[in-house]
């Protein structure tokens, strides 16, 4: 059987810096404060009304399959992950088609948030398998400023996130023990409301109960909201913090294990790690856990925040331009985020 391999990677992030300095000016917050619980000192917001989630997708991608020695034309089948669209729909995966003049192709869309991108590669990793296609791009791409909540009541959510897009091309290779070697994939929708954007959504009270979500008192665009939903703020992003940080430190090396055992490999045959860039507490804890030294984990949180979908692909291919990812190494993706979902990828590059 063909194995998979990352043929191309490439990553875009908006120009505009918004320092933690910058949201001090218009929250009760400090850079001290941030720094101290998400190690992040500053992140790229996307320019409103000239940028989107798709517009910076097709920048990555257009840098991965280049990178790929492929044209646009050459692309098989497109898979985004996102959890800031451009429309609620259709999806952002047609969108970045339109714009590279790839028509007729399909276009998946993946809705698993911080764990998008490992889910998606996993999908390009069967496809490219079984012979069904030969170039698979996969976009990861978030535009979270355009929906954040910029108040004192919003700062444990809105300081965490920036915006941005990274982006492969999944070929096949006839290379033995060469590509994406496994990928992992897990989920436990039991604490699904502990990181969550509740509304608008269509659940009309179901999950949590009537008491904040009963018969709507007041229609706020078009969406009808209670006034217990519209004080709480229910339309932007929600974080339980401590639930997700926990669970995350455990569920981290779990996956990891998992990839590195299926294959026959211990945590010190890793030549790189990439996490997802939740939060660098997190990471640093994980790369305890594991015995990793700083030379062999990536993490780029300080600069960019989380860019949800975007994190791995931007952060993987930071550190191949960086050549800390080198042909023959053996690289480990993981993540964790909402759903709750979780995934990993042992990678021979």
């Amino acid at each position: 059987m063909l194995q998979s391999k990352i043929a191309g990677i490439g990553f875009y992030v908006p120009e505009k810096v918004v320092t933690n300095h910058d949201l001090a000016k218009i929250m009760d917050t400090s850079d001290e404060w941030i720094q101290e619980r998400t190690g992040i000192v500053e992140r790229r917001y996307a320019e409103k009304h000239k940028e989107t989630t798709s517009t910076m997708g097709a920048k990555a991608a257009e840098i991965a399959i280049e990178r790929a020695g492929i044209t646009p034309k050459e692309v098989d089948f497109i898979i985004f992950a996102t959890l800031s669209p451009d429309y609620y729909f259709p999806g952002s995966g047609v969108l970045l088609q339109r714009a590279l003049g790839m028509n007729g192709i399909g276009a998946l869309d993946i809705r698993n948030q911080c764990s998008g991108f490992i889910y998606g590669l996993s999908i390009a990793d069967q496809f490219v398998k079984t012979g069904m296609y030969k170039n698979v791009l996969l976009v990861g791409a978030e535009f979270h400023s355009c929906g954040l909540d910029f108040t004192t009541r919003g700062r444990n959510v809105s300081v965490i996130f920036g915006d941005g897009a990274g982006a492969v091309v999944i070929q096949p290779t006839a290379e033995k023990n060469k590509g994406i070697l496994s990928t992992h994939l897990h989920a436990d929708g039991e604490y699904a409301e502990k990181l969550a954007y509740i509304n608008p959504g269509s659940h009309g009270g179901v999950h949590l109960g009537t008491e904040k979500y009963g018969y709507p008192e007041q229609e706020f665009g078009g969406i009808f909201f209670t006034d217990k939903m519209y004080e709480d703020g229910d339309y932007y992003p929600n974080m339980e913090g401590q639930a997700v940080f926990k669970l995350a430190v455990t569920k981290f090396p779990e996956v990891i294990n998992e990839a590195l055992a299926q294959n026959g490999y211990k945590a010190s045959d890793l030549d790189m790690f990439v996490p997802h860039q939740a939060n660098l507490r997190i990471s640093q804890l994980v790369q305890r856990q594991l015995g990793l030294p700083d030379e062999k984990v990536w993490n780029n949180i300080q600069k960019y925040g989380n860019t949800t979908a975007a994190s791995i692909p931007i952060a993987l291919c930071e550190a191949w331009e960086a050549g800390k990812v080198k042909e023959g190494d053996l690289v480990c993706l993981a993540a964790f985020g909402s759903g709750f979902t979780w995934a990993s990828s042992l990678i021979r590059w």
